[in-house]
C-alpha cells in the first residue's frame, strides 16, 4: 500500500484541533495546518491556534509561521504542507492535514489552476480600484469585466473580487477559464488522503462559536487587535474572524459588547458558509453528523475515526 495522509476538515469550532491531536496521539502523527489564518504569528488567539504546551508535546507544523503583513496562497500553502507531509512520512509519522480553509485543502486534493502570476502594480491597482469605489460598486465594475466571476462572488467578498478583477486585468482571461484548466496536484499525486469531515449539528455549532469567541477576547484577543489596527486592513490576515469588529471597540467606535456580538455573528455565518462547503465539495470520506449532544461530541466520535483510519491502512 502507498502511505497515506489524513486531511481532517469540518466548520470554526467544530473541535478539529483536538480531534487531530488525538489522532496524533493515537498513530503517532504530525499535526499540519491547513487554515489560512492560523499561519500567522501575531493571531494564536483570534485564530485558535493550538497552545505551546500542545505544540510541544506532539509535531505540529504550520502554525504562525508568518507575520500578519505577508500574504499566504493557497499555491504556496500547499507547497508548504506537501513538504511536510513528505517529511512526517520520511520521520514514520502519519501526516495529519487539519483545518478548514476550503481552498487549501482543495489545492492538496485537486491542484489548483495555473494562473501566471499576478504583478504587484495590478494587484495595487485591484486594490486601490476597491478602496476608491467600495464594495458594492466595485462588484458592478467586474461584473462589466467578467460576468463568470461576478456571478460566483458575493459583493461582500473583497478578497475573491480583487482576486478575479486583478487576473482579468493581468492575463485577460476570466479565472473561472484559468479554473477550468485545474492541475492535478502534484508531487502527492499517489499519495492516498484519508478524508474526515467533523459536521456537529448546527444549534450546537452555534454555540460552541459564540462561547469560544468570548473565552478568547477573555484570554487576550483585545491585545491582539490593538497591535494590528495600524495594518493595511486588506492583508489576508484581516480575515480573522473577530479582528475588525474588536479593532472598532479599541478605537472607541463601539462597546465591548456590541464588538463581541457582531463577531460571534460572524462567526456564525462563517461556520454555515463552511458547512455548505463541505456538505457539496467532499463527499468522499467520512463525515461525521452525530445526534449525540455537543458536550460528547469528541468523545463519542474518536473510536469511529479510529477504526476508519485503521481500516483505510
Amino acid at each position: 500500500m502507498q502511505p497515506g495522509a489524513v486531511i481532517l476538515g469540518g466548520p470554526t469550532a467544530s473541535g478539529k484541533s483536538a480531534r487531530a491531536l488525538a489522532i496524533a496521539r493515537e498513530f503517532g502523527g504530525t499535526v499540519i495546518n491547513a487554515d489560512s489564518l492560523q499561519v500567522y504569528r501575531e493571531l494564536p488567539i483570534l485564530t485558535a491556534q493550538p497552545m505551546t504546551a500542545v505544540r510541544a508535546a506532539l509535531p505540529h507544523r504550520l502554525y504562525g509561521i508568518l507575520p500578519v503583513t505577508e500574504r499566504c496562497s493557497a499555491a504556496h500553502w500547499a507547497t508548504l504542507a506537501r513538504a511536510a507531509i513528505d517529511a512526517a512520512l520520511a520521520e514514520g509519522r502519519l501526516p495529519i492535514v487539519v483545518g478548514g480553509t476550503g481552498l487549501y485543502l482543495r489545492s492538496l486534493l485537486q491542484g489548483l489552476a495555473p494562473v501566471p502570476e499576478i504583478p504587484a502594480a495590478v494587484r495595487e491597482a485591484a486594490r486601490q480600484r476597491l478602496a476608491e469605489l467600495g464594495k458594492a460598486a466595485f462588484h458592478a465594475e467586474l461584473a462589466r469585466r467578467d460576468s463568470q466571476m461576478a456571478a460566483r462572488i458575493r459583493p461582500s467578498d473583497p478578497q475573491r473580487m480583487v482576486r478575479a478583477w486583478e487576473v482579468m486585468a493581468a492575463t485577460g482571461r476570466s479565472l473561472a477559464d484559468w479554473q477550468a484548466q485545474q492541475a492535478g496536484p502534484g508531487p502527492n499525486d499517489r499519495l492516498r488522503f484519508l478524508t474526515l469531515v467533523l459536521m456537529p449539528g448546527r444549534e450546537q455549532l452555534y454555540a460552541a462559536c459564540d462561547a469560544r469567541f468570548r473565552a478568547m477576547v477573555e484570554q487576550g484577543a483585545l491585545a491582539e487587535a490593538a497591535a494590528l489596527q495600524s495594518l493595511d486592513p486588506g492583508l489576508p490576515a484581516f480575515k480573522a474572524l473577530g479582528l475588525r469588529e474588536l479593532i472598532g471597540h479599541v478605537r472607541g467606535e463601539t462597546s465591548l459588547e456590541a464588538a463581541i456580538a457582531a463577531a460571534q455573528q460572524a462567526t456564525r455565518r462563517y461556520a454555515k458558509r463552511q458547512m455548505t462547503w463541505f456538505r457539496h465539495q467532499v463527499p468522499d470520506g467520512l463525515q461525521l453528523n452525530p445526534t449525540v449532544p455537543f458536550e460528547q461530541f469528541s468523545e463519542r466520535i474518536s473510536e469511529e475515526i479510529y477504526n476508519f483510519i485503521r481500516n483505510s491502512g
